[in-house]
């Protein structure tokens, strides 16, 4: 910017210089403000069309990102369900939400609150139909895989 006003500068100093005629000079002198004004406008308008750009570079960059992130952690339950040395899981799904998450078998536990809706979910390690007290205050059970 600095280049651009040094040569303005250095151009109103020439045409004052070389132009003896007040009128010439003056309508030059419009006439080229008149000019820059347009260029400038136009300068406006390209860096406004490049930040715009940019803006929808950057959202679909944090979308990509996100992505990546849910990759990964896929990923990352994929390789602990591979590599799990803490003996056996057990997959529920909430029958509220239906919300599935893994346990780590436990027979001592006898319900399990689901991370997702926070509802209690009883567990029947037994495989077999629910007491039908149970069933009476829990009508929709637990439901494993």
């Amino acid at each position: 910017m600095r280049k651009l006003k040094n040569e303005y500068k250095s151009f109103l100093d020439d045409i004052e210089k070389n132009i003896k005629n007040e009128e010439d000079l003056k309508y030059i002198q419009e006439r080229f403000l008149s000019f820059l004004d347009v260029v400038l406008e136009e300068m406006d308008y390209i860096l406004q069309y490049k930040q715009e750009e940019m803006d929808k570079i950057e959202n679909t960059q944090n979308q990509l990102e996100e992505k990546i992130g849910k990759i990964e952690q896929v990923v990352g339950n994929i390789e602990k369900d591979i590599y799990s040395e803490d003996g056996f899981d057990f997959e529920i799904v909430c029958p509220y939400c239906n919300y599935e998450f893994i346990i780590d078998v436990d027979e001592n536990k006898t319900e399990i609150q689901c991370p997702e809706c926070q509802n209690i979910i009883e567990l029947d390690w037994t495989g077999g139909e629910l007491d039908e007290d149970v069933q009476e205050n829990h009508q929709d059970g637990c439901v494993g895989r």
